[in-house]
């Protein structure tokens, strides 16, 4: 980074004079600074908050913004929550002319930069002796928004009326460092869990304050002048690592495809597609959306945010995963978005409760895969897409507690991952759109919790994407309430479109939904979006979707296949049948398990 060359540089960027000068070291202690204060942020959102979405799932992202709307650090975010922060500053300098210290801002409208109306974020403008430098960004998912029936998740609602949703394009919620009581009441008198509400506000309030106090000190340290030359500095180092990157996939022109299940006023599910260019010499890829359907009347449509986001994860996936994922690196990537479009930019009052789920899942999974395929030993299979029963929003009444009334989201069990051309897919993955950063509920804590038992929450054998890598298999989960009824909403996909494969690795297992009553007979329910009560006795059931694999399933090392089979994670049927590995041994004894190697290794 350091003397002074200046003009043209590799991949066709232009070498900005002031980052060149720029001392190497301080821009290792500033980045890592700025970095250490996003998760001062995230550190203190997670143990202020109320909900349990948040609190132990931690379904939330902070992140930090230049006073120019450039994205400098996400920290541990969410990929869909932090890539596309600078949307959500935007439209505060957009819509107020007057930023303050002490103001902080609320916004959730999709419409206007946010991801869906289910996730809450505070903006803060951060000055320093009366100088905007940053905007601290605090999102989360809200236990309620106070939609038409108790679900953050509206997949059926054709347009955001019938959403029902409390919309707020980017108020001011805080004027001076106090709260502006409207709007406080407003989400207090709406929303179900208004007491939860509130403590989950104060909790991303405080992490957008906590990063206000550490960038004020952080400034104060360095000066105002070598600040804004860090900017320059990070940017630029970031955009020369992605250009790096890209300079080493082939160039040319690569198609990808995939399909989003039949779903409720989508009788013929959502075909989608990608065209891809890479132009290694200029070190830049360009990503297609704009040839997909229009806006479709329900709640699957992506918001601007997370049609580009999906892109970028696709992405970043594909590349070294120590680039910074800033500003810098996102410039060299074009994301062409259409207005209307299913996969683009919505139009006011199109629904996206589903914007950071569903299609933007398949995205994600579309666009690495494609990358895949035109780079072999790059890429990511697909992954798992949707809402099932493991992630349902769960509602009721707690007769433990005088009756009162509770609503969140679950995160018990998981989905399989997708294989890479060198790893195992991630066994708790989830979805392609929090790339495994959630956590999943504590089953303990959660029975503690809320008036539901679960049953059973075990992998799933046999529903890997076989491969040479092989994707994770999904899991088996069974819960209902404990004595009062309970209200089961779930949104899910992939329960005919499998998550697929690529380089010949098979395809991931696809997920079903069952209902069991009390005397354990069990119904299977084909409806992709569900909105069910459970009665004491009454248990819902799901098996989750399997991760892609990598690769052709009979070049696995025999192993590995051996270690799956020890593991509970395949069956000895499927070894020998789909990888060509017999597994000699007592089953209920996996020490005794060892594979049988004839003169040809391989049996088939």
């Amino acid at each position: 980074m350091s003397g002074g060359r200046t003009g043209p540089t590799a991949h066709g960027a232009e070498r900005d004079p002031a980052a060149a000068e720029f001392d190497p070291v301080l821009l290792v202690v500033m980045s890592n600074a700025i970095q250490a204060i996003c998760r001062e942020m995230t550190n203190t959102m997670q143990r202020a908050a109320r909900s349990s979405v948040l609190a132990t799932g931690r379904d939330f992202s902070c992140s930090i913004v230049t006073a120019d709307d450039r994205l400098l650090d996400t920290a541990e975010a969410l990929p869909i929550h932090a890539l596309g922060s600078e949307l959500l500053t935007r439209a505060m300098g957009d819509h107020h002319d007057d930023l303050a210290p002490g103001d902080a801002f609320l916004h959730n409208d999709p419409h206007l930069g946010n991801t869906h109306h289910a996730d809450h974020t505070i903006l803060a403008p951060i000055f320093v002796d009366g100088v905007h430098l940053f905007t601290t960004c605090a999102k989360g998912h809200q236990a309620d928004v106070g939609n038409a029936r108790p679900s953050t998740y509206m997949g059926e609602a054709r347009n955001i009326y019938e959403e029902g949703a409390l919309s707020f394009p980017c108020v001011r919620i805080q004027t001076d460092y106090r709260d502006v009581d409207d709007i406080v009441r407003m989400c207090r008198r709406r929303i179900r869990v208004p007491d939860i509400w509130y403590g989950d506000y104060l909790a991303a309030l405080g992490a957008a304050r906590v990063g206000e106090r550490a960038l004020e000190r952080f400034v104060r340290k360095h000066g105002v002048d070598t600040v804004r030359a860090f900017f320059d500095a990070w940017f630029a180092y970031s955009e020369r690592r992605m250009a790096e990157a890209i300079a080493k996939l082939p160039a040319g022109r690569v198609t990808g495809r995939t399909r989003h299940d039949p779903f409720p006023g989508v009788p013929d599910g959502v075909s989608l597609k990608i065209d891809l260019a890479c132009d290694p010499e200029q070190g830049r890829i360009s990503a297609d959306l704009r040839d997909n359907p229009d806006c479709v009347p329900a709640g699957i449509n992506t918001s601007e945010a997370t049609a580009r986001a999906a892109v970028l994860v696709g992405v970043f996936n594909t590349l070294d995963p120590s680039i910074p994922h800033n500003s810098g690196s996102v410039r060299r990537v074009d994301v062409l978005l259409r207005r209307g479009c299913v996969a683009g930019i919505p139009e006011h009052p199109t629904c996206c409760s589903l914007a950071t789920t569903n299609v933007t899942d398949r995205i994600i999974s579309m666009t690495q895969a494609a990358l895949a395929r035109h780079a072999p030993g790059a890429g990511l299979a697909e992954g798992p897409s949707g809402i099932p029963p493991t992630h349902s929003v769960i509602y009721g009444r707690d007769g433990r507690h005088g009756g009162r009334h509770y609503i969140t989201q679950l995160l018990i069990g998981t989905a399989g991952g997708p294989a890479s051309a060198h790893t195992d897919g991630w066994l708790s993955y989830l979805e392609p759109v929090n790339a495994g950063v959630l956590y999943r509920d504590s089953v303990e804590v959660l029975e503690q919790k809320y008036p539901i038992v679960v049953e059973c929450s075990r992998v799933h054998p046999d529903s890997e994407g076989a491969g040479a890598r092989r994707g994770a298999p999904g899991a088996e989960v069974v819960y209902g309430p404990l004595h009062d009824e309970l209200e089961v909403s779930y949104t899910l996909d992939g329960m005919q479109t499998p998550a697929q494969g690529v380089h010949g690795g098979l395809a991931g297992a696809t997920a079903t939904v069952f209902v069991e009553d009390a005397d354990g007979r069990r119904r299977e329910l084909t409806e992709p979006v569900m909105s069910l009560r459970l009665q004491p006795g009454e248990r819902i059931g799901t098996l989750t979707a399997g991760g892609g694999g990598y690769g052709a399933p009979r070049d696995r090392d025999a192993d590995l296949v051996l270690a799956d089979v020890r593991d509970g994670l395949v069956s000895h049927d499927r070894a020998r049948s789909i990888y060509g590995v017999a597994i000699e041994g007592d089953a209920r004894r996996p020490e005794t398990l060892a594979v049988r190697r004839p003169a040809d290794e391989r049996e088939g």
